[in-house]
């Protein structure tokens, strides 16, 4: 039998009074091992290098919205740059500070929800990378988190919204992949798409040692252009969209759906 808190215990919600999945501790603290390997941390500091050249602007000061174990912050601070890490699990946001004092690099770390967070222009690049928006029930609340990061930037400064988009989904979406871990688990993914092709549930299932672990998550899924209508609703003064980090262009054959967004002035 698994352990308490994953077969017994479903992240998934929408229920009144039922938590939303990611604010269950366990989820990402028994799939930390297989989301955050050691190969998608030492990316890190190709990502944000690509990051830096696709907005185009003078950075001193960053935001890492959602940024989970911290893998951006820490690359960016070792860049010089001045960062701001926040996330509302303390799990990761543990795992962050962890890997910040082994490289020995200055981040301000914050437990906080991205639907609260906001420091009026304090910022000149802010992040949400690694499929990270879109995770609430109340798809107002990505507006709200939108609204925030347009306040938290400097004027001039840029946003950098990293995700699956929709037709990419729907031209690749296969409903069931399978892959063999690095320690020998089988990792099984399920897809399903409900609410008028406006979000995706995800069934995971972890087969490791004879024990099947099963985690069911949901998202809110965006065309490139729904990402961009917000974006310019929340007051950017202009919006792109990518295919990837190198700027490709956003259609068949991109790899993901990159939004940015910058603010007026500067």
């Amino acid at each position: 039998m698994a352990a308490p808190g994953i077969n017994d215990r479903r992240p998934d919600s929408g229920r009144t009074g039922v938590a939303e999945w990611f604010e269950n501790e366990a989820f990402w603290r028994e799939l930390y091992p297989y989301m955050f390997t050691d190969e998608r941390i030492e990316a890190a500091d190709e990502h944000v290098d690509k990051v830096l050249a696709l907005v185009g602007i003078e950075v001193r000061t960053v935001l890492d919205l959602c940024c989970g174990p911290g893998r951006h912050s820490i690359a960016l601070a070792k860049k010089g740059h001045r960062v701001t890490g926040v996330d509302r699990t303390p799990f990761l946001l543990d795992k962050a500070k962890q890997r910040a004092g082994a490289e020995d690099v200055d981040v301000e770390w914050v437990l906080e929800d991205m639907r609260r967070f906001v420091r009026p222009g304090a910022y000149d690049l802010v992040l949400n990378l690694f499929t990270s928006f879109g995770y609430f029930d109340d798809m107002q609340d990505d507006v709200k988190v939108l609204a925030n990061i347009h306040q938290s930037l400097k004027p001039g400064g840029a946003c950098v919204i990293d995700t699956v988009g929709k037709e990419l989904l729907a031209e690749r979406r296969q409903p069931t992949t399978s892959r063999e871990e690095h320690d020998g688990a089988l990792f099984v993914v399920r897809h399903e798409i409900f609410d008028g092709w406006s979000r995706i549930r995800n069934e995971w299932l972890l087969i490791k040692d004879g024990k099947v672990s099963t985690y069911t998550f949901h998202h809110t899924l965006y065309s490139g252009q729904e990402l961009k209508d917000r974006l310019v609703q929340v007051g950017f003064a202009r919006a792109k969209l990518y295919g990837s980090l190198v700027g490709e262009e956003y259609g068949p054959g991109g790899s993901r759906l990159i939004a940015v967004g910058w603010k007026a002035g500067g």
